[in-house]
């Protein structure tokens, strides 16, 4: 598509209707998908629970969701342990260390002590890409479908996943409000 103009409408009503549909309210602003797979806060820092359970989570592909865990250790530990699997994407003028296991970067909790991290999950890693870039990706092609309005800027918002997790109900897929690795084929980024 060269021009906005044959760009599709923007979801942003489906959107909401979606999230109004398929989430409740929490204490504290919170929202939890009904399906209990993802949880995400009404402010800037969406959240990702382990309640991966259902038939729909099975395979491989959803296992980085199954077992992530957060992990904090100091700077030293995460370069002894993760050596040059670790990048830094920065964020709001503040870089934040991530490390790649198993095709998925995860935040390195702890490298900086009062770090804030946008995003608490894993993010399917592709064709060697930092996480950051893997995001701008994935939010470029929802902008081209019309799923996604926002600014393109490689940050995993609250906006960016309710974009995902309608994209991700309209192909059949999972709804993990997460960037998987079907979702990703399905975008054909890889």
């Amino acid at each position: 598509m060269n021009d906005l103009a044959d760009r599709p409408q923007t979801r942003r009503e489906f959107n909401n209707k979606w999230s109004g549909a398929n989430f409740r309210r929490q204490a504290r602003g919170s929202f939890v998908n009904k399906s209990r797979s993802a949880a995400f806060w009404s402010g800037r820092r969406p959240a990702v629970t382990n309640n991966w359970g259902g038939s729909e989570f099975s395979g491989r592909q959803y296992w980085a969701f199954h077992n992530y865990q957060r992990q904090w250790h100091d700077s030293g530990w995460w370069h002894q342990h993760c050596g040059d699997r670790i990048v830094f994407v920065t964020v709001y003028s503040q870089p934040f260390p991530f490390y790649f296991d198993a095709g998925y970067w995860y935040p390195a909790w702890g490298y900086y002590p009062d770090s804030y991290y946008p995003y608490d999950g894993p993010i399917y890693g592709y064709n060697d890409l930092p996480p950051d870039e893997v995001i701008a990706n994935v939010q470029t092609q929802l902008f081209n479908e019309g799923y996604y309005d926002g600014p393109i800027d490689g940050i995993l918002g609250p906006d960016t996943r309710v974009a995902i997790a309608d994209y991700q109900a309209d192909h059949g897929l999972a709804v993990t409000a997460a960037i998987d690795e079907p979702t990703v084929e399905s975008l054909g980024l890889v």
